[in-house]
């Protein structure tokens, strides 16, 4: 087991929630996943991933837990970075997009979005009455709003090649004609894509599994919607983690 792993998460609260070892025997009925513990010992933990997780199961391959303080939870444990395909690791999950975009926008990593005043999550916005994932306002150059929509990407097909949708996301098709629903009404609209793998180097849509979503992207981006993508560490041995790098989106 890698013993240079991530330490933890930045939360976006300024603290960091650890992270523990274990082996990822399989992962099932969507929200469950079975992993083995230094002692042997074996349990079940939930999974936070309404996605495929497509290239991002190793069974076998070390994964790294958190444990929630609530004493309540049938599954305390909550799975968070597996490996993946060709050594790389994966964040899978989806949750901790918004925590990771979060800490990035604080310390000031997202360089596209720098000289908002305010920070606001949840919003429901647009004519299909969606939730902005963040509301940013107050610009030191402009009045205009700003809506950031994260989504977290995982898959990786070729080595350095990242794709989104993994599976079919009427959710997230929505989620662009609202964007584009902002530009047409004189805001600014981000989609930001959170990349927690460690091995993917560019970004694109997913023809190949959500064609409608892929030529949506293509349609709001041309209308004025801004598409970016921000990455975890190539070499994710630094802690704890988190979101340092711009990455390029290949439409």
């Amino acid at each position: 087991m890698n013993l240079s792993a991530p330490c933890g998460f930045e939360n976006g609260v300024g603290e960091v929630d650890s992270l523990y070892p274990a082996v990822l025997l399989r992962r099932y009925k969507r929200f469950l996943a079975d992993v083995r513990l230094a002692d042997g010992s074996e349990i079940t933990i939930h999974c936070p991933n309404t996605g495929s997780m497509k290239n991002c199961v190793v069974v076998d391959g070390p994964c790294w837990y958190s444990v929630s303080p609530n004493k309540t939870r049938k599954y305390p444990q909550t799975l968070e970075i597996v490996t993946a395909p060709g050594g790389h690791w994966a964040g899978i999950n989806t949750g901790r997009a918004n925590q990771l975009v979060a800490a990035a926008l604080e310390a000031g990593v997202i360089k596209e979005l720098l000289g908002y005043k305010h920070i606001q999550r949840e919003q429901v916005y647009g004519d299909e009455k969606s939730r902005i994932d963040f509301l940013l306002t107050d610009h030191c150059s402009d009045k205009c709003a700003c809506y950031l929509e994260v989504k977290n990407l995982t898959l990786m097909e070729a080595e350095g090649e990242g794709y989104f949708p993994d599976a079919v996301s009427a959710r997230g098709t929505k989620h662009l004609r609202e964007l584009k629903l902002m530009v047409a009404r004189g805001q600014r609209a981000v989609l930001l894509f959170c990349v927690q793998h460690t091995g993917i180097r560019q970004v694109s849509p997913a023809d190949h599994i959500d064609k409608l979503y892929a030529d949506t992207l293509r349609e709001v981006k041309a209308a004025g919607v801004e598409v970016i993508a921000y990455g975890v560490p190539q070499d994710a041995s630094l802690h704890p983690w988190r979101l340092v790098q711009p990455l390029p989106v290949v439409c």
